[in-house]
């Protein structure tokens, strides 16, 4: 009697040891590709040049669409899908969020 009942526990035990992924199986976050860019301001001033003290060409909102092209010191250059705008703006306010991995 014993017998009959240690033997579907060692079953049950086996059947769910073989669906745990190993660390050969499991993907790490660090291959995953890069997050996108974001706006961590409510309004960003996109401007001519890589600089403060240059022309303002106009403004990118939280809620825009945009595609970066390049990078330079602390600055972004971007296209603003929504109004056709391209410029430079902080990478102050705009830079790519950092992926937690937990190892």
């Amino acid at each position: 009697m014993l017998g009959a009942l240690a033997l579907p526990v060692l079953s049950a035990t086996t059947a769910s040891a073989a669906t745990v992924p190993t660390a050969a199986t499991a993907v790490s976050c660090h291959n995953l590709p890069p997050l996108p860019y974001t706006v961590h301001a409510k309004a960003v001033t996109i401007r001519s040049k890589a600089s403060s003290k240059s022309t303002v060409l106009g403004v990118l909102y939280k809620s825009h669409k945009f595609t970066v092209h390049k990078k330079s010191g602390n600055w972004v250059y971007i296209t603003d899908k929504t109004t056709g705008v391209k410029g430079w703006v902080s990478g102050t306010y705009v830079y790519r969020d950092v992926r937690m991995c937990l190892d």
